[in-house]
């Protein structure tokens, strides 16, 4: 860089001493001298000649080729603005602008030749050469350049006259590499950059819902960045690019068609093109030699209106292309001016020489081109007239009805007028420069220009305000054109279909009427570009291996989850109160389900919980009605109506598990189920126990009278169910059980109850059990006590049930769920509390209520009397023996068995044998209508010797 800087620096040395200064630059120009000099680049060509230098001569330089009508309208604009201001009396009175402007032919060689011009002029005039040689010819220096177009060339020649700090207002330069202010200090615009462009480019297409498009850049500063942005728009869209190329006007032949075949085998029927008119033309001619109609185009500012692809010819091909154009600006009195142009009348303009001669397709008199034409090496043209009416030819260059870029050239001129009117009336003191002082006007140079540029800020004709300092870009608005075809000729019509905005408050904004777009081949209905066919309502996209993610297939949503529209990525899932319906494209509210009162199950479990509370209440009234009965006090009738209480509350407890579980109902089923069946149990026990010990003694004592009294009884069980209650209390205090909805299950909300610990609830069954199992002991000890007396082997059939049930029931526990947790439990409850009730309650009345004759109370003692004797007998035979073995011990003889006899006489039925009046002194037993009598004789041996 620095070399090149030093060749530039003795090139222009060189220049200055020569004092050919008015000849600097291109040989065509459009040059007018003034107190103060704008320069000017446009592209008043599409590109230059490719001729292959072998450098066996001095080079020559290359030729511009393919005339640009709206590069030269461009021209006329700058012009119009200069002449505009100069005739103004308020703005740079006493102040004459002049240009000098030349064609950069599109091409960063070209553009740099213009630009040393200007840099040249500066760089001597800062040498001050005058007292060296006369030059007379000077011309004053470039304090500011409008241009260039193309973002390409805008960017080297920003890189050189950057150097001088020569400002540099480009009019179509949009790219966005451009905004750095730090590389480019002196670039400034009138054009937004294209970040927003690639913004409202992918906002285009996520409005028409496509996924898979291709991508096409010119290789350029312009092209590259474009579509840089682009991709990262599409990528955070979700947006796939099948394709991406990089496209060049000097591409050659066989590159085309490469491309072309790339293009023309993709299933994507979208193509974002970031590229100038000359760049794209190649593969446009060559996708309408194919004659590739199924194609949608999208195209950037920079083509979308250019006249080398707008042709009637390609409409076939590139009808219905959305493209971006600036918003239009008006410039009152610039239609006049055009029609004005004749070569006879701009004598400061030559490039109006080569506009009449391109128009009209003849050679004025000493052109070059009719040289050129006279020697064969170009095609013949007749001369002109100069009388050729310019009204009578329809060319870009009368497209007045949508001035975009030409007023982007008018508001950059205007801009450095307004910056120069700023310093003619800036106060001493005030300035922007050292010490407040301010730039003389008639020596003022490009870098004070370029400083009061930017704090420059104003209003332009449009209403927009104008801003050049650090950060500042103008404000992105695009309106959306639809290429038509003309019914009346045939031409290409640019149709407003939308616009795109973007407001710092409101942020952007996309409006696109859908029914004034008519698409390839007159279609109305929107093309579709997607990799994979759009997925229905209730499928997602499934991803495939291997692919991008907009290639996919369609997965059916799972259970629970749902998808409403079209395409969706993923499938919603369901609130927890709802399920996916059958073709999972809305969620239904899941049914509510609990133990219910209404439902048959729970009316059986109720009916069935009823009915044993009545039966029970039944036990307990004949109980009540028959309490004096001998059968009735033989139970324990105290314990007995308590037990009675205790099942009716055990059947009671049951229905707590019906109806809708609420915290209220939770808190108290189960201590209500475990304290009254501890209840229960405990007064099974006490009584079985009681009884087992009252007969076990050979004579109840007083000890066994005191412990065993009614309020020793009443007590135990007190305590038995004390222990349950403070389980309970534990449990509900740390960890209280509560409603809980539980949504695990399909298409069902089962409300039930959250125990809050199942450690607690172990805890209370678990000790329900264990008095269960001690019962269980004592009753089965108690099995052979007199049967209308206890119901010890009723008890022990009850109790293994009891067990059964309560071990069947912890599987059955934890492996169901839902309502048929509660149900599990009321139906252990019932059945346990029916096993009780039937097996201790059921024999006694049927007793009391059909056979009365065993509820009497001689049936009860003989009954009693006859087990207290067998006890007493095998008691005495206990003892025998073990005197036996005594005596055995001491006399070493043998002694007989004894005999024992029990005989059972009633009055008047049997005589006296001679046996029983020998121990009449026995005992007997009576008991007022009949008399039991125990007789136990023993027969010992005699001793054979004496004493």
């Amino acid at each position: 860089m620095r070399f090149h800087l030093k060749f530039y620096l003795h090139y222009l040395v060189l220049l200055g001493f020569s004092c050919v200064i008015s000849t600097y630059g291109p040989y065509q120009r459009a040059q007018k001298t003034g107190d103060i000099l704008l320069g000017g680049l446009f592209p008043i060509h599409f590109g230059v000649a490719s001729k292959d230098q072998d450098l066996a001569a001095r080079p020559e330089s290359t030729e511009c080729v393919r005339y640009n009508f709206r590069g030269f309208r461009w021209l006329q604009s700058m012009i119009f603005a200069i002449e505009e201001i100069n005739n103004s009396s308020t703005l740079l009175p006493n102040i004459t602008l002049g240009y000098r402007i030349f064609d950069t032919c599109n091409t960063v060689s070209k553009a740099l030749e213009a630009s040393l011009s200007f840099v040249a002029q500066n760089k001597i005039d800062s040498l001050n050469l005058d007292e060296f040689c006369n030059c007379t010819g000077n011309i004053p220096s470039t304090i500011a350049v409008v241009g260039a177009s193309g973002s390409a060339v805008s960017t080297a020649v920003a890189d050189l006259v950057g150097l001088f700090y020569i400002p540099q207002i480009s009019y179509a330069s949009s790219s966005r590499l451009l905004s750095n202010k730090n590389q480019y200090k002196s670039f400034m615009r009138t054009i937004p950059t294209d970040e927003y462009q690639a913004i409202a480019m992918a906002a285009i297409i996520d409005h028409f819902q496509w996924n898979w498009v291709i991508a096409i850049a010119s290789d350029d500063e312009y092209g590259r960045p474009g579509i840089e942005k682009f991709e990262n728009e599409m990528f955070h869209r979700d947006i796939c690019i099948d394709l991406n190329v990089l496209i060049s006007q000097y591409i050659d032949e066989a590159e085309i068609r490469r491309v072309a075949d790339r293009i023309e085998n993709s299933t994507a029927r979208v193509i974002a093109v970031f590229a100038s008119g000359p760049d794209i033309e190649p593969l446009i001619k060559e996708m309408v030699r194919r004659n590739v109609t199924d194609r949608v185009w999208l195209a950037s500012e920079a083509w979308a209106g250019s006249s080398l692809v707008a042709k009637p010819e390609y409409l076939d091909v590139m009808g219905g292309t959305i493209g971006f154009a600036l918003r239009a600006g008006h410039i009152p009195g610039f239609k006049e001016f055009l029609q004005q142009v004749h070569p006879k009348k701009s004598s400061h303009n030559e490039f109006v020489r080569e506009f009449w001669e391109e128009t009209f397709n003849c050679y004025l008199e000493d052109s070059p081109r009719n040289e050129d034409s006279e020697n064969g090496s170009t095609s013949f043209r007749p001369l002109c007239t100069g009388e050729e009416d310019i009204a009578s030819v329809e060319t870009p260059y009368l497209d007045y009805t949508h001035l975009r870029i030409s007023y982007n050239v008018y508001v950059a001129v205007y801009a450095i007028a307004q910056a120069l009117q700023d310093i003619l009336t800036c106060t001493p003191g005030k300035g922007l420069f050292a010490n407040g002082s301010c730039a003389d006007i008639r020596k003022v140079e490009a870098w004070q220009v370029l400083k009061q540029l930017r704090h420059l800020n104003f209003i332009n004709s449009m209403g927009e305000r104008v801003r050049f300092d650090n950060g500042s870009e103008l404000s992105a608005n695009y309106t959306i054109i639809n290429w038509h075809r003309s019914p009346e000729d045939g031409s290409v019509v640019f149709k407003e279909v939308g616009y795109y905005s973007i407001h710092s408050k409101n942020g952007a904004k996309l409006s696109i009427d859908k029914t004034q777009i008519l698409w390839n081949g007159r279609l109305t209905e929107v093309p579709f570009s997607n990799c994979s066919d759009e997925c229905e309502p209730g499928t997602r996209k499934g991803i495939i291996d291997g692919k991008p993610t907009c290639c996919f297939e369609c997965t059916e949503c799972s259970d629970g989850e749902y998808s409403d529209h079209k395409d969706a990525s993923v499938c919603a899932k369901c609130p927890n109160n709802s399920w996916s319906n059958g073709n999972h494209t809305s969620c239904f509210l899941k049914e509510i389900e609990f133990l219910s009162w209404t439902e048959p199950f729970g009316i059986a479990l109720a009916l069935f919980a009823v009915l044993g509370v009545l039966l029970t209440a039944f036990v307990l009234g004949v109980f009540v009605q028959f309490r004096d009965t001998p059968v009735v006090k033989a139970s324990n009738r105290e314990l007995s109506f308590l037990l009675l209480f205790s099942l009716i509350c055990c059947f009671s407890s049951s229905l707590i598990f019906i109806g809708e579980p609420q915290d209220w109902t939770c808190r108290v089923r189960q201590p209500a189920f475990g304290i009254s069946f501890v209840l229960c149990i405990s007064c099974i026990l006490v009584k079985t126990n009681r009884v087992l010990l009252v007969f076990e003694a050979k004579i109840p004592t007083s000890l066994h009278r005191k412990w065993w009294g009614l309020n020793l009884q009443f007590l135990l069980v007190f305590l038995f169910t004390f222990v349950q209650v403070m389980i309970c209390v534990v449990w509900l205090y740390n960890a209280p059980p509560g409603s809980y909805k539980n949504y695990d299950i399909d298409e069902i909300i089962f409300i039930t109850c959250n125990e809050g610990s199942m450690m607690a609830l172990g805890f209370l069954i678990g000790y329900t059990c264990l008095l269960a199992a001690i019962c269980f002991f004592f009753a089965f000890k108690s099995r052979k006590l007199p049967e209308n007396f206890t119901e010890a082997k009723f008890i022990t059939f009850s109790m293994l049930i009891f067990f059964i049930v309560w071990i069947s029931f912890i599987p059955a526990y934890f492996s169901t769920y839902g309502k048929f947790v509660s149900a599990v439990e009321v139906i252990a409850i019932l059945a346990s509390s029916f096993s009780l009730l039937a097996c201790i309650f059921f024999n006694k009345v049927y007793i009391i209520l059909f056979k009365p004759s065993r509820n009497t109370i001689e049936e009860v003692r003989c009954s009693t009397a006859a087990h207290s004797f067998k006890a007493a007998a095998k008691a005495t035979l206990r003892h025998s023996s073990a005197s036996r073995k005594r005596s055995g011990s001491v006399g070493g003889s043998s002694a007989s068995s004894p005999s024992s006899s029990i005989s059972l006489k009633t009055n008047g039925n049997e005589t006296e044998s001679p046996s029983t009046r020998r121990h009449s002194h026995r005992p007997r037993v009576s008991f007022g209508s009949g008399t039991v009598s125990l007789s136990l004789s023993f027969e010992e041996a005699r001793k054979n010797s004496v004493k």
